[in-house]
């Protein structure tokens, strides 16, 4: 079978199926993480599954609006990655670790 052809058995459910997994693998690191980078790639699995949902939406409807929205998510993904990475190294600089609890001695 052509891999293309096999594409035409993949429905709404299947993408919807696969965001979810990845979102919710996302919130998992997110929650259960203590590190400051394994916590910002978690948030990033969480936005990647919903930009599949997006996109499975956005195809299923036959509407564009869909993949517009991804375009608005990627770019909060890459300002969040630069923010966070950079509140990273410098509470690295400052504490010698990234654990999410450093955060917490940083107050006034």
């Amino acid at each position: 079978m052509h891999a293309l052809e096999a594409l035409k058995y993949v429905g709404l459910n299947h993408y919807l199926a696969l965001s979810g997994l990845v979102f919710t693998m996302g919130m998992i690191a997110v929650l259960l993480r203590r590190n400051v980078i394994v916590i910002l790639m978690g948030v990033e699995l969480m936005l990647n599954g919903v930009n599949i949902a997006f996109v499975a939406f956005g195809y299923h409807m036959g509407d564009i609006h869909g993949q517009l929205m991804v375009f608005f998510v990627m770019t909060v993904a890459a300002a969040e990655a630069g923010v966070g990475l950079a509140l990273a190294v410098t509470v690295f600089k400052q504490f010698k670790k990234v654990d999410i609890k450093s955060f917490e001695q940083l107050k006034g």
